[in-house]
């Protein structure tokens, strides 16, 4: 995992409907968590993409972009996308080449990590956090940058 103060990787992403996606588009305006996620469609991931749906408005009302990040296809993306009523993009990372270097591939870099990160308007790392089944790390963790954006 990169740790806080890491200049985040740059990188360029196909989305749920093909167009690409870098991550200075993701956080031109503000800043963007980027949440990496095993699969589309699978209970824990479904529950995570979940938390980070029904925290949008909040997201995009503090300025904060959110996107998801995994090995799946565009196609997969978009039915996903659209069975759960997810605002935000899904990228898919085929190679897992970006998962990589945010750290995020585990299990002899067969599965992508569960792993969220905040990166700054500036494009460095403020904060990380991991957790493969504690989906409500992750909810709390979004929680604490909604809650240190309210003043901002």
């Amino acid at each position: 995992m990169l740790a806080p103060g890491t200049p985040a990787p740059p990188f360029t992403l196909p989305d749920h409907d093909g167009a690409e996606v870098s991550l200075g588009d993701l956080h031109r305006s503000g800043p963007a968590v980027l949440f990496f996620y095993p699969g589309d469609f699978t209970p824990a991931c479904t529950a995570e993409a979940c938390v980070f749906r029904d925290m949008h408005d909040l997201a995009a009302t503090a300025g904060v972009t959110v996107v998801g990040i995994n090995p799946g296809s565009p196609r997969m993306h978009a039915r996903f996308r659209a069975a759960f009523n997810l605002p935000f993009r899904l990228l898919s990372d085929r190679g897992k080449r970006v998962a990589r270097a945010y750290g995020a591939v585990g299990l002899m870099g067969l599965m992508v990590r569960r792993v969220t990160y905040l990166v700054s308007q500036d494009g460095v790392v403020q904060d990380a956090v991991e957790a493969s089944l504690d989906i409500a790390r992750h909810r709390a963790f979004m929680r604490k940058i909604l809650d240190g954006r309210a003043g901002a």
